[in-house]
């Protein structure tokens, strides 16, 4: 039976599922981050699983309309502040992998409150991707290693892996809600060997049931990393 260590969800299909019902999308955002806080503690709750990443903003996002992304923005913000003690109460480590360009102030403030204010929990860790990219990342890695003059030499793959935005173990478990199926730019580095799931349901409707039916489907699998079958 495969181990599930590291999970991901691409949290999509908000704004379409509010269309669906004759909503704007902002209600369609509102309703996704509520269900986003089910799911985290249903995951900490219930689960064996030690790290959990959540693509909530990509930086192409920003693309959106300015009254989208400033709500988006604005959810974030109150939706950090208000959780922030239930990471503390529960024992979650709260971390982010982000770009600080584009972002105000005010939200890099909260990041950084929650960062440090769950740093030294020892539960689940909880890694939000807000305004991130995965080749930004890569490049960003790299710029990183320039700066410590590290020799050509010395670079493995196991250093690289050190000079991403958290050191964090590969992802097993890729999901992303909604039906479309592509990466769209995710965590590049660290779905090299993972198993991909693409349920139909957008994600307000994406339930702790349908996790678990992803999860069922994930022990089913034949995760070989190169190696023939026995």
């Amino acid at each position: 039976m495969n181990k599930l260590n590291h999970l991901a969800i691409i949290v999509d299909g908000n704004g379409r599922w509010a269309k669906s019902i004759g909503k704007i999308r902002s209600y369609g955002h509102l309703k996704g981050y509520e269900n986003l806080k089910k799911i985290i503690n249903y995951v900490n709750d219930n689960l064996d699983i030690k790290y959990i990443s959540l693509f909530v903003f990509s930086t192409e996002n920003f693309k959106r309309s300015k009254d989208e992304v400033d709500y988006l923005m604005n959810l974030f913000k109150k939706g950090f502040k208000e959780e922030k003690d239930v990471y503390i109460k529960k024992n979650m480590k709260v971390v982010f992998s982000y770009k600080k360009e584009g972002l105000s102030k005010d939200i890099i403030s909260i990041i950084e409150e929650v960062e440090s204010s769950t740093k030294d929990n020892t539960g689940l860790v909880v890694n939000f991707c807000l305004n991130y990219g995965g080749r930004s990342e890569i490049v960003d890695a790299c710029k990183k290693i320039i700066d410590d003059k590290i020799d050509k030499n010395d670079i493995t793959e196991d250093l690289f892996k050190d000079y991403l935005y958290n050191k964090l173990p590969d992802i097993d478990l890729m999901i992303r809600t909604s039906g479309e199926q592509r990466i769209s730019n995710f965590m590049l580095w660290q779905i090299s060997y993972a198993e991909f799931y693409f349920p139909k349901v957008y994600f307000p409707d994406f339930t702790p049931e349908c996790l678990k039916e992803a999860i069922n489907v994930y022990k089913t699998r034949d995760r070989r990393f190169g190696k023939i079958k026995k």
